[in-house]
């Protein structure tokens, strides 16, 4: 049927004899030895149809190898301060497409893709623009308001930034000689310069600079006035009350606080404990019984705890619970340590930070060693021993930690030394007392040191007699201190 159809439709071809498969009718068609296997009118229509979809496929091979070209993204050059030569035209060139060897038929569809993206590129440019004048008054701003007006007077602008050149209306002239002497200060060179000033204005005063070590930074020599500031205010607020003895404890008296204290002080020796534990332990101790009622059985109990809490608190290696629980000659249990450890904890608010006596000692014996060419360490004991002997004694609770440390200075350097006063204008900025204000503290002090009251408790002097402290304990000072006031 189809071989008819075939013969009537084109006479002067022939008829094939073998069957014709896709490849075999592809190979007569393109020589022309296949006819057509629908009417004429039918193939016109079927020719236009593949002629437009031919013209599309070009439409999109051309599109899609526009779009395959890379773009160049426009590069915002630096314009501060530099003439600009013609940006928009640089703008618009650095974003062009390159087009090359296309036919006109290509070249037509490229051109019309170009024109649709057109307003991009547009609102791109005046992003940039925008942005370049943000960029440009902050800068011009910035600069500019570090001068000196009053020295200085703006002359006229050598080189300005047009808006006709760079399509910007408002952009401000900028003049590149105004603003050229000037720099951006730095943050170090202020710091620097704030502690070479303060250290020019105590050497006009007679005081020497004992954080001079600035860039040693294990010294913290730029924070310890701040520090110390800091521990004057804390010392107030984390007092303990002075006269607790009389007002709230009724089973426990101050003899019973010393002795407490002087056995505590054999305890720090046989763990040998850091000093700051026990300034600490004695601070809680007394914070303790400043608002809490507490039997006499209880008071070693009260003691152990607190230097175990200390101890948890300053020392890297702190002794375990079992450990203070033996010095006590397992008088207590374990569990009623750990008992009267939560109950301490919770009254104090887990705020275990307190300005003792110690923390002020360590910055008054550095500013007493000033004036030394060498670091004096009699000082430093004799000041350590004269402060540990006021830890057992209930009437400098009176006294802030700060007046008990700058008490031991004064006292120490009268005892080594006779033949100079003991205050001096460097200790009285760091200690912020004058020799005057601590004339009470240091007639007392003078007291504990003679032992004009025969106290039976020598554990702190039995330690500062070792010759480990250079004997500290058995030196006097052969003139009064009264002398001196």
């Amino acid at each position: 049927m189809r071989n008819a159809t075939m013969a009537t439709g084109s006479s002067n071809l022939k008829v094939p004899t073998m069957r014709i498969t896709r490849a075999r009718a592809k190979v007569l068609g393109s020589s022309g030895g296949l006819p057509p296997l629908h009417p004429s009118v039918r193939q016109d229509k079927k020719q236009g149809t593949k002629s437009k979809r031919s013209a599309s496929d070009e439409n999109i091979t051309s599109a899609s190898t526009a779009s395959q070209q890379p773009k160049r993204r426009a590069v915002l050059r630096d314009v501060t301060n530099v003439l600009c030569e013609n940006p928009y035209m640089n703008c618009i060139n650095g974003s062009k497409f390159q087009v090359k060897k296309f036919s006109d038929k290509r070249n037509s569809k490229v051109t019309a893709a170009i024109l649709v993206k057109r307003p991009q590129l547009e609102d791109r440019k005046e992003y940039m623009f925008e942005e370049a004048k943000k960029v440009k008054v902050e800068e011009s701003q910035e600069h500019c308001s570090q001068a000196h007006f009053k020295d200085h007077t703006l002359t006229q602008p050598s080189e300005y930034i047009t808006s006709s050149q760079c399509g910007l209306v408002d952009l401000m002239p900028v003049n590149r000689s105004s603003c050229n002497g000037i720099k951006l200060p730095n943050t170090t060179q202020k710091a620097e310069s704030k502690v070479f000033q303060k250290q020019e204005g105590s050497d006009a005063l007679g005081i020497a600079d004992i954080d001079s070590k600035h860039k040693d930074p294990l010294m913290c020599s730029l924070y310890a006035p701040d520090i110390y500031s800091n521990l004057h205010a804390m010392e107030l607020d984390r007092r303990p009350s002075f006269n607790y003895m009389e007002k709230l404890q009724k089973d426990v008296n101050k003899g019973m606080r010393s002795i407490l204290i002087d056995w505590l002080v054999e305890v720090s020796e046989e763990y040998r404990l850091v000093p700051d534990t026990l300034y600490l332990t004695v601070h809680l101790i007394d914070r303790f019984l400043s608002e809490n009622y507490i039997e006499k059985q209880k008071l070693q109990l009260l003691g152990v705890t607190c230097m175990l809490i200390a101890s948890k608190y300053e020392e890297i290696c702190a002794p375990r619970v079992e450990e203070f629980c033996f010095i006590t000659d397992n008088t207590y249990a374990k569990e009623e340590v750990v008992r009267m450890e939560s109950r301490v904890l919770n009254f104090l608010g887990f705020q275990l930070a307190a300005p003792t006596t110690k923390k002020f000692l360590r910055r008054f014996v550095q500013a007493a060693q000033a004036s030394y060419e060498v670091p004096s360490v009699e000082l430093e004991f004799m000041a350590n021993y004269l402060a540990e002997l006021t830890l057992a004694e209930y009437s400098f609770l009176k006294f802030l930690p700060s007046v008990t440390a700058a008490s031991a200075v004064f006292l120490a350097r009268w005892t080594l030394d006779q033949s100079n006063h003991p205050w001096n204008p460097t200790l009285e900025h760091y200690t912020r007392y004058k020799a005057l204000e601590l004339k009470t503290t240091v007639l007392l002090l003078q007291d504990l040191q003679m032992n004009t009251s025969e106290s039976t408790l020598n554990a702190i002097r039995e330690k500062y007699r070792q010759s480990k402290f250079k004997s500290m304990a058995t030196l006097l000072s052969p003139k009064p201190v009264q002398l001196l006031f």
